[in-house]
């Protein structure tokens, strides 16, 4: 797998991935999602593709005292293949060359199989609550 940095053409099929993975919700749009990110820092925002096509994503980033991972996502015919270990490997290589001491993520409690991948790729969960306040509605 090639693993690269976003690009405007690529928004369609990233888009088309991240609804066949599951990860797209009523209350973000996945457009905008990807317009901010790109705002803020598009070389962290990461493809992997097989043959031309984009397989796996992630969108990354730092504020300078945590690493965030969202969107890690893998074509459901490309999986149990190592991509979003190689994937994860790789982010987290590029934020430990910035300087990103500890990264953090979230997943959906019900998420199970998620779950376990992060476990096993050396992820534990924090004795903490994750609250969130919506600022800008996505409708």
């Amino acid at each position: 797998m090639n693993i690269r940095p976003y690009q405007t053409e690529d928004c369609e099929e990233l888009v088309e991935l991240w609804r066949e993975c599951g990860l797209i919700s009523p209350t973000n749009d996945p457009y905008k999602d990807i317009q901010r990110k790109c705002q803020v820092d598009e070389q962290l925002m990461l493809l992997g593709e097989l043959n031309g096509r984009i397989v796996a994503s992630v969108m990354a980033g730092y504020e300078g005292h945590r690493g965030w991972v969202n969107y890690l996502a893998v074509a459901k015919d490309c999986r149990k293949q190592g991509l979003a270990r190689k994937l994860m490997a790789y982010v987290e290589e590029r934020l430990k060359e910035i300087g990103c001491p500890k990264i953090n993520l979230q997943i959906r409690d019900t998420n199970l199989d998620v779950k376990a991948f992060y476990q096993a790729i050396g992820y534990s969960e924090d004795p903490v609550i994750s609250m969130g306040k919506r600022l800008i509605k996505d409708d």
